[in-house]
Formats: C-alpha cells, sequence, structure tokens
C-alpha cells in the first residue's frame, strides 16, 4: 500500500483492521463499525503519467481517514490521507469516464478517472467536505485513539518549556528579565504568556509600545547569543508616513542597552522596500532613522504569503509535466521562483547571524510578525547554535519562535475550511531552508530528511494535537494538551528514523556559515518529488549506513559468543574449569547423529592437541598428533560417550547447540531489491527499513514489533525481531 506520507504505524488500530478488511480477512461487526467505511466506487481507473496506456483498475474506498484505491488484479493500493488533500478539481469528461485530479499537500497528485460523471461529482463534493472540516473541534487529533504500546496521551506535551529554553540562553540575567504583563493574554494575545523584555523596560513602555506595533505584537527577545548580542522580534509600527511613539523609541533603544558590548543595533526588515512602502500609506510601514537613535536600518526583500503560495503553485506544475524535458523542467523551475525565495529567506537569515556574530544585537520584524519573521530568526539561531542543529534543539526550536510566538498553523496549513488566501508554505520554506544547510554540512545535523518530512507531513495531517491553533492562547483554549496526543511524543518513541549517521558535533562547534551562491541552492528532490517512482536512490545513503553499523555490531557480538563458547569447551576439553562456574552434565556421544569425534587420554579429554602441547604439558608429541599419524596405533578404540563438568548455559546436545548459533543472521539481505514488506507494505526511498537479527529479512518500522536478547549474542542488548523469529528465535535461520 502506498500511503500518503503518513506511515501505518502511526495509525495501527484503524488502518490495521481496515487493510485486513480490504484484504478479505476476518473482521468483527465491532472492527468493522470502527472502520467507517462509508462508500466505495468500482470500476474506476488510476492514471500514471509514465504509463496511460495501462492504467490501474479497481474499487475506490472512502474510510474515516483515508481515500484507498485498491487494484485487485496487480494487489497495489494507495493511500492518501484527507486531510492532507490540498485541492480537488474535476477535468473535462473523455470517453473513458470523468477524470478527478486530487492534489495533496505532501505534493502527490492523483488522477482517477470515474465511469459515471454522477459518481464524480459525488465524489468530488464529498472530498471537499471531509479534507476541509468547517469546526476547527472536527479535526482528527480529537478523535485519535492511539495503541495501547505507544505513549500515553500526556508524553510530549511537557518536553519543552520557553523559560526552561531562555535558562539554557542564561535568560534572566541583568539585561533581560521575565515579563508577567502578558500571563493573561492582555498585553498580545498572539505572543507567549511569559516574553522577556529589557530588564529596564517599565510597563508605561511596554504598553506604549505594543499599541504602536500591529497586531500588539512589542518587541521581545528571542535569542541572546553568548557575546550578550540579541535577537529581537515583532511587528511593523504604526507608523504611516510621519507617526511616532516615545515608548516605542526608548523600547528599542532598551534593546540596544541591553548589549553593552555595541553602540548600535540593526532593525531588520524582511520585507522588499516597495512592500513596506504600500504599507506606509495604510498607517503601518516601518521604522524611521530619524526618530530612532543609534540603530541601522535594513530592508532584505522576502515575499509575502500571496507571492509564495503562487510560487509554489507553479512548482508543482513543473514537477506534475508528463514528459518533462530538461528545458521544460528547468525553465518551469526558473519561472516558479522557488529557489530564488529560498535563497532570499537564506541570504536573510545568515546577514542576521553574521551581525549576532560580531555582536551587534539586532530587532527583526515584516507585517504582523509570525511569518517571514519566525523563518529568519529561527534560521539565524540555527546557524549561530549547534543545540539548535540537534533533533530536540530544532523541536525547541519549532516551539519557540513558531509554536509560541504565534505562526498561524491553522491558517497557513488550510486545516479548516476557510480563506484561501490565508494558506502559503512558510512552514515549507522553513524546512526547504534547512535542508539546504543540512545538504551542505551533512556532519553538523543529528536529524535526517526523514525528520524533516515529518514534521512537515504531520504539520498538514492533525493527528496529532501540536500543530493545530494559530498561537499559544488558541491552543490553551483548545485544551490541546489534555485531549490530543503530541507529536512529540510519537518522534521521541522513534528517534531512531530520524537519526542522521553523518553527525559529528565535533565538526562544526560554533556558527554554521552556509555557501549562498546561486548554484549551491539545490531543487529538493526529497520533498516536491517523493511520490514519483525511479527518480530516488535505490539504497538511500541515510538507510544503508545504520544498516551497516547495526549488522557490524550483530556479527561483532555474535564473534563475541563465538569466542566464548570456543574458550569454554578448550577449557572442558583440557579438563579446566572456568571460575564461578556451577557444574552440570553435558553427554556428547559418538556414533548418532550428535556425534562428535572425539579422542582422549584415561581421565582427560583432548579435542584441541595444540592447545595442549603449547601449554607445555608432559604429553609427548606422539600422543598430541593427529589420529593417522603413522606411528599411531590405529586400532586405538575412542571413548563412545563423553560425560563432563560445564557451564549449565551450554545446550545439553549438538543439535540444540546447532540451534543456537544459528539464532543470528549471519546475511542480511540487500536494501537494494526491497520493495516491500512481508506485510504488503510498500518500502521506498523515505520508508524507514529495518532489519530483523534473527533471520536478516527487510522489513518496515510495524513489522519490527519485538526486542529481545538473542541467544548467540554475547550482549544484553535486545535486538530488533521480526513476528516469526520473536516465537521461536533459536529457530529463525531455520524457518526462514
Amino acid at each position: 500500500m502506498a500511503l500518503s506520507s503518513l506511515s501505518p504505524s502511526n495509525m495501527l488500530g484503524e488502518l490495521g483492521r481496515l487493510a485486513n478488511w480490504l484484504k478479505g480477512d476476518c473482521v468483527t461487526d465491532q472492527e468493522y463499525a470502527g472502520l467507517a467505511v462509508t462508500e466505495k466506487l468500482e470500476n474506476v481507473l488510476l492514471m500514471d503519467k509514465y504509463n496511460l496506456r495501462n492504467p490501474s483498475k479497481g474499487t475506490l474506498y472512502f474510510a474515516t481517514t483515508h481515500l484507498i484505491f485498491v487494484d485487485h488484479e496487480m494487489k497495489k493500493e494507495t493511500w492518501i490521507l484527507l486531510m492532507h488533500i490540498s485541492s480537488v478539481d474535476r477535468l473535462p469528461i473523455t470517453t473513458t469516464g470523468s477524470p478527478l485530479l486530487v492534489r495533496t499537500k505532501t505534493f502527490q497528485s492523483v488522477l482517477f478517472v470515474i465511469p459515471r460523471e454522477r459518481d464524480c461529482h459525488e465524489m468530488h463534493q464529498t472530498l471537499l467536505r471531509l479534507s476541509q472540516p468547517v469546526h476547527i473541534e472536527e479535526l482528527y487529533c480529537f478523535h485519535y485513539k492511539s495503541t495501547p504500546e505507544d505513549l500515553p496521551k500526556s508524553a510530549g506535551w511537557n518536553f519543552f518549556d520557553i523559560q526552561t529554553e531562555f535558562q539554557r540562553m542564561n535568560v534572566p540575567n541583568e539585561h533581560w528579565v521575565l515579563c508577567t504583563a502578558n500571563k493573561d493574554y492582555e498585553l498580545c494575545d498572539t505572543y507567549p504568556s511569559e516574553i522577556y523584555v529589557p530588564a529596564r523596560a517599565s510597563t508605561a513602555v511596554l504598553l506604549g509600545s505594543a499599541s504602536f506595533r500591529s497586531r500588539g505584537r512589542l518587541p521581545a527577545l528571542a535569542y541572546l547569543h553568548h557575546n550578550k548580542a540579541a535577537i529581537a522580534r515583532c511587528s511593523q509600527p504604526l507608523s504611516g508616513f510621519s507617526a511616532r511613539c516615545m515608548e516605542d523609541e526608548q523600547m528599542l533603544d532598551l534593546i540596544r542597552r541591553a548589549n553593552p558590548n555595541c553602540g548600535y543595533m540593526y532593525v531588520v526588515d524582511t520585507r522588499p522596500r516597495i512592500n513596506a512602502m504600500v504599507n506606509r500609506a495604510a498607517g503601518k510601514g516601518y521604522e524611521n532613522e530619524a526618530f530612532y537613535e543609534n540603530i541601522k536600518f535594513q530592508f532584505m526583500g522576502i515575499g509575502n504569503i500571496h507571492v509564495m503560495r503562487k510560487s509554489l503553485q507553479k512548482l508543482v506544475e513543473t514537477c506534475e509535466q508528463n514528459s518533462p524535458t530538461m528545458s521544460s523542467f528547468l525553465s518551469g523551475l526558473e519561472s516558479s521562483g522557488w529557489l530564488k525565495h529560498i535563497k532570499s529567506i537564506l541570504d536573510t537569515s545568515w546577514w542576521i547571524a553574521a551581525a549576532i556574530q560580531s555582536g551587534v544585537s539586532v530587532c527583526v520584524h515584516c507585517s504582523d510578525g509570525w511569518d517571514r519573521t519566525a523563518q529568519a530568526c529561527s534560521l539565524a539561531a540555527l546557524m549561530l547554535e549547534p543545540h539548535y542543529r540537534t533533533i530536540n534543539g530544532y523541536q525547541a526550536l519549532i516551539e519557540k519562535d513558531w509554536l509560541s510566538f504565534g505562526h498561524k498553523f491553522t491558517s497557513r496549513c488550510g486545516h479548516v475550511a476557510g480563506d484561501a488566501r490565508e494558506r502559503s508554505p512558510v512552514l515549507t520554506q522553513l524546512l526547504d531552508a534547512t535542508w539546504q544547510l543540512l545538504r551542505q554540512c551533512p556532519e553538523a545535523f543529528q536529524f535526517n530528511e526523514r525528520f524533516l518530512l515529518t514534521l512537515h507531513d504531520h504539520a498538514h495531517a492533525c493527528q496529532y494535537g501540536t500543530f493545530v491553533g494559530n498561537c499559544q492562547k488558541d491552543r490553551r483554549d483548545l485544551r490541546l494538551s489534555e485531549r490530543t496526543f503530541s507529536l512529540w511524543g510519537y518522534m521521541a518513541n522513534h528517534l531512531n528514523e530520524y537519526k542522521n549517521p553523518l553527525y559529528n558535533p565535533k565538526a562544526h562547534p560554533d556558527v554554521l556559515k552556509p555557501d549562498l551562491s546561486a548554484q549551491s541552492i539545490r531543487f529538493w528532490l526529497g520533498m516536491y518529488c517523493r511520490h514519483e517512482s525511479g527518480v530516488h536512490p535505490r539504497e538511500p545513503l541515510g538507510d544503508l549506513l545504520p544498516a551497516a553499523a547495526d549488522h557490524c555490531s550483530a556479527l561483532d557480538h555474535h564473534i563475541n559468543y563465538l569466542a566464548r563458547r570456543i574458550t569454554t569447551f578448550k577449557n572442558l576439553l583440557s579438563g579446566k574449569k572456568d571460575k564461578g562456574q556451577e557444574s552440570t552434565v553435558v553427554n556428547y556421544q559418538n556414533g548418532n547423529s550428535e556425534t562428535v569425534d572425539i579422542e582422549t587420554r584415561t581421565d582427560r579429554l583432548s579435542l584441541d592437541n595444540k592447545l595442549i602441547y603449547d601449554e607445555g604439558t608432559t604429553v609427548s608429541e606422539l600422543e598430541c598428533a593427529n589420529h593417522d599419524h603413522p606411528l599411531k596405533d590405529a586400532a586405538k578404540p575412542s571413548i563412545p560417550l563423553i560425560t563432563e563438568k560445564s557451564h549449565d548455559s551450554i545446550p545439553a546436545s549438538l543439535s540444540l547447540l546447532e540451534r543456537e548459533i544459528s539464532s543470528v543472521a549471519l546475511d542480511w539481505r540487500s536494501l537494494k531489491h526491497v520493495t516491500e514488506c512481508s506485510c504488503s507494505t510498500p518500502l521506498d526511498h523515505f520508508s524507514r527499513k529495518h532489519h530483523c537479527w534473527g533471520c536478516g529479512r527487510c522489513l518496515c518500522t510495524r513489522c519490527v514489533c519485538v526486542r529481545a536478547a538473542l541467544p548467540a549474542l554475547a550482549s544484553p542488548r535486545a535486538a530488533p525481531l521480526c513476528a516469526a523469529c520473536a516465537c521461536a528465535p533459536q529457530h529463525a535461520q531455520h524457518d526462514h
């Protein structure tokens, strides 16, 4: 089944029952009721742009959370999460039926051809209704029930705390303090309840500055560097052509004075100059350098949400070309302007980071301070601070600069029906810019590409409540931490899927300087063309390296086990005992299926003649020679039964010993030729692949169901196993 980027393991209960039902497995009436398969359409065609002459033909099912197409003949399934649907368009009727184009927020484009026009119309209306709930409490996160083995509902909600994050930056201190004026969101309802402001800022200054800033978003601390230079953020001033506010001027001067190492500061307006000048006509605008002492003003040129939305639409159209030539693809990519916008965001962020590194504080704003400002502040901190390049650090950065400071996730991601002009790929651009840095310096980041894709997909999926709402106040009013699960809790349970095998924290211990030349900004194939087959490596480096490391670890532990066994048997056959070992009886009898050919002396067993000889015992060289030595008596009888004291962990028979040794797979299946798991889940370029240490098969996350100790590993570490090996670990290789 081809899930629309959310792994089947995310929805084990419902999707597992649904998969069984689709395959005809036994499902109880209670389980069937939980599937909520509302309707289905027969004889639907699924068009493949690479093979238009041979489309797939099957049945289209509507489930509670997914649209599922099943090609029974080819045994192929296509899953589309309803909340990921971004648009549904009816195309002109053809001779084969009524086409319906479904596009998703994860950049999947699927064209269905439905035999009857009436069915097509009903499906169109149904998808529009299901993909865009009218009320926010209709979102899936309020109804999602986790499986018992997952973390409890409370897990993840307390992972990050804004006060703890600022304490890591040594705030509060003599220059910056916690402001309690916004504890009930009276100062600014889109800011967090806890904001940090200059220590000398009075309540009157805070109130006056908030009243002079758009949406009340006054300047507040976002990041403090160890050299005392700070990144502050706010919204545009309500200055118009000549208005001024003494309190706001004092506020910026206090931010400047909070950095005793520099006598001036920068004010960065992330917008193009023309946009800011247009806003002046509406009574807003930007700071007048004549009114603000010791500031240097800088425009940057990042486009607004409408420009970015149109740019992404053109990029998607370019990626959807049926038979793109090099010329058509490159011209489409150029005309979209997408890479140019990514570069402008990175240019702005590096400009801010460089200023902070040089010891100059920066105050950043755009229009309302929750889109471009969030991008620039978080990326600048990412370049400055190695902590934010770790998994927990990046999540803390999202919590601080995006969730707490009021990025409008519900509006920008289109969680509920509303004004389409409010949608914009602001978060997508943050992740794209982060990927550009990750691609240039992979050793600087603890996380991998899958981590960024997971954040992107879940921000739009609404399975977890983390990204629901437009600000902190919205989330508290909805009581999301009580009523929904946290994405951070889920990700904490799957950390190994997001670790970058190339990470080296010593490689970039300080500032990360990106290469922002035009040729260094790349198209992110993994995000925008992830559903294209045949364009991705069959052995992704991010999966190949961990698999190789795990395989080497398994073999090392197995070698240690064999060495211990060999030592034990050497001691057994030479008459020695390991210290601290308890006694038991081991019988290996000659002449049957459990025979070991053994030559002995009268009261001492000797398998390893070289061992005896090297130890300098009184045994003669002839006695230590092999049994076919010409001077040796060939008629010497061998003792048919061996009974000796040994450690009680030694198997009682040779067949049990063989089974124990074979409980670990020596050869692991290559990732190169694996296309699906044994449960029929497809394993593509972006699927996390696991190996069973017992049989060596390649499995999906869901099928690596158990971790248990294997007898042939000299390690207490629990090894990942498939269901069959978990039931009979000592028979793993025989069973497979």
